[in-house]
């Protein structure tokens, strides 16, 4: 009898920590939600990728991305492009905020992640594992679409 009382007792705890965990992530976590993920296809030997998306902020607090990993490159830089006399320049950004119930759109031309290092070149077809970290929300598992895109 105590046997089955403590695989009971195992069985109810095991049936709780899912939700427990749910309750303990941060609550603004459930307020981002990102989409369109994206990435070109690079060619055998290009050390560089790019990533795009949407980040979406559902919630009543700005917040901003301040880090991002993938298995696919060394590391991940946050860029901004701007026209200066009519000549693109890309320039590093510390973090890319996100704004209170608002978006960025982290697109071809504006703010876009740089992919450096790749492990490998990165094929049409593919998803490449993106993890984004925001200051407050904390980390967002992202995948990204490799697409041969006009834009």
């Amino acid at each position: 009898m105590s046997r089955l009382v403590a695989l009971l007792a195992t069985l109810l705890l095991a049936a709780a920590l899912p939700a427990t965990a749910v309750l303990a992530a941060p609550p603004d976590a459930r307020s981002i939600v990102v989409s369109d993920a994206w990435t070109r296809p690079t060619a055998a030997g290009m050390p560089m990728g790019v990533a795009y998306f949407v980040v979406h902020n559902q919630g009543k607090k700005a917040d901003a991305i301040v880090a991002a990993t993938t298995p696919a490159a060394a590391h991940v830089e946050f860029h901004r492009t701007t026209l200066d006399g009519g000549v693109a320049r890309m320039r590093p950004l510390g973090e890319i905020p996100v704004p209170a119930q608002g978006k960025v759109e982290v697109t071809p031309g504006g703010i876009h992640l740089m992919l450096v290092d790749l492990v490998a070149p990165l094929t049409a077809g593919a998803r490449v594992p993106l993890v984004l970290e925001l200051r407050d929300a904390g980390k967002v598992r992202v995948e990204l679409a490799v697409e041969n895109r006009a834009q």
